[in-house]
C-alpha cells in the first residue's frame, strides 16, 4: 500500500513537472544575427520554451533594417498566436504593427528596447533596462573615476536605445562627450575608436554599448596606441572577453542587462497568461548591474556559457 501511494505520489510530481503549457507564442527583435548580445537573448527564448512547453517561434531582420522587422510583426499577427514578443528600437517605425497585433486580441510583452513607448503602444509590460538611467549610472561612475573627455561609440545607427545610452551617458559624465557612429563590424570599430584617440589626445574614456562589437575592439583600440591604465574603457553588455579585460584591470565594468531574462521571462509569463490568466502587474527591470573588477571573475563562466 505504502509502495502504491509512493508510486501515485511520485507519478503526481512528475506530472506537475512536465511541460503543460503548449502554447504558440511568437518573439520577434531586431537583433542581427552576428551580435553575440543576441545569442543569449535567444538561448534565454529556448530554454522558456523547454520550460513551458510552449511553440516559439525566433525571428529577426538580417540587418538592422525597421522595415523588415515591421513585415515579420505583421506576418506573426496574421499566424494570430498566443503572445507575441517584441523588441521596440524605434517606436515610430514599429508602432503601427504593435498595435494591430493589441488591437487583434493579441497579448504583447515588449523586452529589451521600449520601455518608454511599451504602456502607450499597447504591451502588457517591459521586460528590461531603463536605457538612459543606465548610460546616466555609467557616465557617473566613470566620471568619479577622473574621466572628464569621452567618446560614445554608436555600432547600430538609428536604434533610438543606443542614443538613449549616449544621451544618460552624457547627463551623467558632465564633461566632454563626442558620439562616435561605426557599424557593426569589430575590425571597422576598432579602427574608428583608435583613430579617435591618435587625433584627440585629451580623451580618457571610451563608452561602448555593446561588449562583443565595442567593448573588446575597445580594448585592443587602446592598446594599440599605448594607453592601455591610461583610459577608462565601459561598456554595456557582458562578454567573456571583456571581462578578462576587467579582471586584468584593462577595463573598467561592463553593464549587465541580463539579456538571458529578457529573452526567459517575456516567454514565460505569455505561456502563463494564456493558459491560467497570469500576468505580473508592472514592468520587470533586469537591469542595470555595473559588473567591477570584483564581480568579473565569476561571471566569466556565465559569460562564455550564453547565459551572462
Amino acid at each position: 500500500m505504502t509502495i502504491l501511494l509512493r508510486t501515485a505520489t511520485a507519478a503526481a510530481v512528475i506530472g506537475l513537472a512536465a511541460p503543460a503549457l503548449a502554447q504558440d507564442i511568437q518573439v520577434i527583435v531586431h537583433g542581427q544575427a552576428n551580435d553575440p548580445f543576441w545569442s543569449v537573448v535567444k538561448n534565454g527564448v529556448d530554454q522558456a520554451a523547454a520550460d513551458t512547453g510552449a511553440n516559439v517561434e525566433y525571428r529577426s531582420p538580417e540587418t538592422f533594417d525597421m522595415v523588415a522587422m515591421s513585415q515579420l510583426i505583421d506576418a506573426a499577427v496574421n499566424q494570430e498566436p498566443d503572445g507575441l514578443v517584441v523588441s521596440i528600437p524605434d517606436a515610430d517605425a514599429l508602432g503601427p504593427s504593435i498595435e494591430r497585433a493589441v488591437q487583434a486580441g493579441i497579448p504583447v510583452i515588449s523586452m529589451n528596447s521600449g520601455s518608454d513607448v511599451s504602456a502607450e503602444l499597447g504591451a502588457l509590460l517591459h521586460v528590461g533596462q531603463d536605457e538612459y538611467d543606465a548610460g546616466e549610472a555609467a557616465g557617473q561612475e566613470l566620471a568619479a573615476m577622473g574621466g572628464s573627455n569621452a567618446i560614445c561609440v554608436n555600432q547600430e545607427v538609428g536604434n533610438v536605445a543606443l542614443d538613449q545610452r549616449c544621451e544618460g551617458f552624457a547627463a551623467g559624465f558632465g564633461g566632454t562627450v563626442e558620439v562616435v557612429p561605426t557599424s557593426n563590424d569589430p575590425a571597422e570599430v576598432e579602427a574608428r575608436i583608435r583613430a579617435a584617440l591618435e587625433s584627440n589626445p585629451d580623451i580618457d574614456t571610451v563608452m561602448g554599448l555593446g561588449a562583443s562589437l565595442v567593448g573588446e575592439p575597445a580594448v585592443a583600440a587602446v592598446e594599440a596606441v599605448g594607453r592601455t591604465g591610461d583610459i577608462h574603457v565601459a561598456t554595456f553588455d557582458l562578454s567573456a572577453g571583456f571581462l578578462q579585460s576587467v579582471v586584468d584591470g584593462d577595463a573598467a565594468f561592463g553593464i549587465d542587462q541580463q539579456q538571458f531574462l529578457q529573452g526567459y521571462l517575456p516567454v514565460v509569463f505569455l505561456a502563463l497568461n494564456a493558459e491560467y490568466g497570469l500576468v505580473p502587474g508592472g514592468n520587470v527591470p533586469s537591469g542595470p548591474n555595473l559588473v567591477t573588477q570584483d564581480k568579473a571573475e565569476q561571471v566569466i563562466e556565465l559569460s562564455s556559457q550564453g547565459i551572462r
